[in-house]
């Protein structure tokens, strides 16, 4: 709290570049070699960068899961001219950096694995004159069904010719098994053994091997369970970008005239006037310059009540004006409001791989051909040394490449990873990549700081003592004068009376912040230092008087800041802060959650104790520099604690990036925070710390319920296949249900 810099308290750029370049070292590495993430995952095929390189984005709606991405990146990678390739899975969006005169090389490529890729504009959206769309129609998979369960028919009764049952099988695979096979033939090209070119071999082999019913049916259930799972990934994809719905396209907007005009709220520019009435959802970020009302912001900040709003209050895109109508002025354009920064910024965090993704993608990368050998293996070896059926062991071996295919294991941690951001958003908590969702269920201790973190941040001035009464007024004015010129809360707690009361403050020459102790500047050509307690000690002018005076408002609570001169202390200022009414909740939830807690303050020791005992916090330290919060943060890692830290300043940098996790304060409208922050509370409630921790558990909770469920249905009928027990549809159900098992297993986190 006596931390004063010339800068704001809140994340600014410096704050920004800090962090960066200190989270950087603190990890380092790449997104495959550590817990780094590079959003979105990025690819890059050139150690070299062009002058004239350029980012195109394209959507391919058939890419959502690696097996496509390994196929776009092999065949891109060929270009010359293709740099670095970025995957956004999720959202089926790629974004290309080269130096290619055109884009159509890049379609044209990527339609050369039979997909279609729809160029997107800066903004993500698509050219007005792209076409739709194509919904497939439902007949063709009908007709499938129908054919496969008649060939399944006429092969139990008996009855039907043999040609009969072969044409229904065939009529069952060719309208519903098509387009796996195009996509299976052309993985197979690309030497890539995908869910696709496993189950194209499995039908191909059963079809050859007689077995025309159970291809039939295997393809039918395949391409079902497809479709089922297309639907509920579109559920985990909608998730967030659903919010964009929640901003209204139209805004009321104050012309030259005078007039109220209905606009396109994308089209309205900066500083214009918008009126919103009550009962409408807010188009555009900006500032209150007329009116006053409640405002439900909870699609941003995820709190439950409305908060009322007044003149100079921020608005944001997408809440919900409620009681009175209010005019205000546009700060930022459609496309940079909080809310589509929010979006995304979540976007972004869904191509960043958590760590237990990671395994998964690398596991099955080796897992897929070792299952494929191993199905050779079973065909082959069998019957030619143990003298078993070839039709038997050939039937087996389709079996295992049904049932071992990773599709359940590799969907799973994407689908849970996207359900746990999307539900954290929904909560006003933006975590900036699977990796630190993942990583939160670890902590076990976390740092604080006090100013603005626990407390509100704007501490009022509570006492103030002249040493000498004579010059009291005078000793006033220029601690106003040079408090004045800082942006520390604690300063503008000083010059607050004066500047209220209107008084004329006197000229500072020659003004310079001292980071964690106060700031000087010369008045009347008298050089004058006004700061805490450390800066007195620091320059000779402490006395045991002084100390005593201090002492009894210290153990108060309060912060101290003096006046001095080069003869010694003219006058001294106490300053107390209020705590905020969810902090004693948050930390109680903490310590019920098995995390214990420590905070770190500019501030003297005794009010950092006070504030500590009235919180419940386990430990205080005071009178820390940044450099000492950063050594705190190393001695908790040095004594094997997993650590978080908490902050809402420039101060805080250095601890927050060296932290395992860095938690921004007051995030919402400040792009630096949303942009630093491993995860940023989108209000100023501390309570949410502990909501992302149970989140964080239960979505590791999640992760490794599906990993186990898909490894151990898998190896249980791996030991049926090798009893002669599975058959194919059985195995299809494994597959596929296992698959379709995780997934909802995973979409539980948005109902929560």
């Amino acid at each position: 709290m006596s931390q004063q810099p010339t800068h704001s308290h809140k994340h600014d750029h410096g704050h920004a570049h800090e962090h960066a370049a200190i989270r950087g070292h603190a990890h380092g590495g790449s997104c495959c070699a550590s817990d780094q993430p590079a959003p979105p995952a990025t690819v890059r095929l050139s150690a070299t960068a062009s002058a004239d390189a350029r980012l195109s984005r394209f959507r391919i709606e058939q890419m959502d899961c690696p097996t496509e991405q390994t196929l776009i990146q092999n065949r891109l990678g060929k270009l010359a001219g293709v740099e670095a390739l970025e995957f956004n899975l999720i959202n089926r969006v790629l974004g290309v950096r080269h130096s290619l005169a055109a884009d159509d090389v890049i379609i044209e490529a990527i339609a050369g694995l039979g997909m279609s890729a729809e160029p997107l504009d800066a903004q993500g959206q698509a050219s007005p004159e792209a076409p739709a769309p194509v919904r497939k129609p439902w007949w063709p998979l009908a007709l499938s069904g129908v054919a496969a369960v008649a060939s399944e028919i006429a092969h139990f009764s008996g009855l039907a010719p043999s040609w009969l049952i072969a044409g229904l099988a065939l009529l069952a695979i060719a309208s519903g098994g098509l387009t796996t096979y195009k996509k299976g033939w052309i993985a197979l090209k690309h030497r890539n053994l995908n869910i696709n070119a496993l189950m194209s071999i499995a039908v191909t082999g059963a079809v050859l091997i007689g077995q025309w019913p159970e291809a039939a049916m295997v393809m039918f259930l395949f391409t079902v369970a497809e479709l089922i799972e297309a639907r509920s990934l579109s559920r985990a994809r909608n998730a967030i970008g659903g919010l964009l719905q929640l901003t209204p396209e139209q805004a009321t907007v104050r012309q030259a005239d005078g007039q109220w005009l209905e606009l396109d709220a994308r089209k309205i520019a900066l500083d214009a006037v918008v009126r919103v009435r009550p009962g409408e959802r807010i188009a555009l970020d900006g500032e209150v310059v007329s009116g006053q009302s409640s405002v439900d912001q909870a699609a941003i900040t995820g709190e439950s009540l409305p908060v009322e709003k007044a003149v100079g209050d921020k608005l944001f895109a997408g809440t919900i004006n409620q009681a009175g109508a209010l005019e205000y002025r546009v700060t930022a354009l459609a496309s940079n409001s909080t809310l589509a920064r929010i979006i995304h910024a979540v976007e972004q965090a869904q191509g960043a791989r958590a760590p237990t993704q990671r395994f998964v993608d690398n596991f099955s990368r080796v897992y897929t051909p070792a299952v494929f050998a191993l199905a050779l293996a079973v065909a082959v070896l069998p019957p030619l040394f143990m003298a078993g059926a070839w039709f038997d062991w050939i039937y087996r071996a389709l079996v295992l490449l049904v049932v071992a295919c990773p599709c359940a294991l590799v969907i799973s941690t994407p689908v849970t990873i996207v359900s746990g951001l999307a539900a954290a958003a929904r909560k006003g908590i933006l975590i900036k990549g699977g990796v630190y969702l993942e990583g939160g269920h670890k902590l076990d201790f976390l740092a604080l700081d006090k100013t603005g973190t626990l407390t509100h941040g704007k501490p009022v001035q509570t006492d103030f003592v002249p040493l000498d009464p004579a010059y009291a007024a005078t000793a006033e004015q220029i601690a106003a004068s040079l408090a004045a010129r800082s942006d520390h809360p604690v300063s503008q707690a000083i010059a607050r009376p004066a500047l209220e009361a209107g008084e004329a403050l006197l000229e500072v020459a020659d003004f310079q912040a001292l980071a964690g102790r106060g700031v000087s500047g010369s008045v009347n050509g008298q050089l004058y230092h006004l700061g805490n307690h450390r800066l007195v000690e620091e320059l000779g002018l402490c006395s045991p008087q002084l100390e005593a005076q201090l002492d009894v408002l210290e153990r108060q609570g309060k912060s101290v800041v003096l006046l001095l001169d080069a003869s010694g202390p003219l006058a001294f200022f106490a300053v107390a802060d209020t705590l905020k009414d969810s902090s004693r909740e948050a930390i109680a939830q903490l310590h019920a959650l098995g995390i214990k807690t420590l905070m770190l303050t500019g501030d003297n020791p005794h009010t950092a104790s006070a504030i500590a005992a009235q919180v419940g916090i386990d430990q205080a330290r005071g009178n820390l520099l940044p450099a000492d919060k950063l050594q705190a943060i190393e001695e908790l890692y040095a004594q094997g604690h997993r650590v978080g830290m908490v902050g809402d300043g420039i101060n805080d940098a250095p601890a927050l990036a060296r932290a395992e996790l860095g938690f921004a304060m007051a995030a919402a409208g400040t792009d630096t925070a949303i942009e630093t922050a491993d995860v940023a509370l989108m209000d100023d409630d501390l309570r949410k710390i502990p909501t992302f921790v149970r989140l964080s558990r239960q979505t590791r909770s999640i992760l490794m319920q599906n990993i186990v469920l898909a490894l151990v249905i898998k190896a249980v009928f791996l030991a049926m296949t090798f009893a002669g027990v599975a058959t194919m549809w059985m195995a299809v159900f494994a597959d596929m249900g296992v698959s379709l098992l995780v997934v909802f297993n995973g979409l539980r986190l948005l109902r929560k």
